[in-house]
């Protein structure tokens, strides 16, 4: 069998403190560390209306394009996709509307032209 010797480091009560930090300033905050300002939701959106043009469009990372992926992922496809559709659908019940109502407008017109020449050949009769 192998023999392992170990080692025990120990400090008197003055050496404790002048070597161990016991203030706890990494759970207090009072250190000298920078910290980063926290920025609120309502000061995010202004920043981003202050920088829209600065983005770019498209890119990996801090792009329009960036923040459309990670934005549709976090909302969920599902969602975008059947806003989209239901777009579409209202857009085709639009169109619908619109060729009914212009073959009405033909209907009326050509019923119109067709009294008017019944009238006309009637009188030169």
């Amino acid at each position: 069998m192998e023999r392992i010797d170990l080692n025990k480091q120990v400090f008197d009560k003055t050496q404790f403190s002048n070597t161990i930090n016991t203030a706890f300033t990494q759970l207090t905050g009072s250190s000298s560390t920078p910290v980063a300002p926290v920025v609120t939701v309502d000061q995010f959106f202004q920043y981003y209306q202050e920088l829209f043009y600065q983005i770019p469009k498209f890119g990996l990372i801090n792009s329009h394009e960036y923040l459309i992926q990670t934005s549709g992922e976090y909302v969920g496809e599902e969602q975008l996709n059947s806003t989209i559709q239901a777009l579409i659908d209202e857009i085709t019940q639009l169109r619908e509307e619109n060729l009914v109502l212009q073959q009405s407008i033909i209907t009326t017109s050509l019923s119109g032209s067709n009294t008017a020449l019944n009238n006309a050949n009637s009188t030169n009769v």
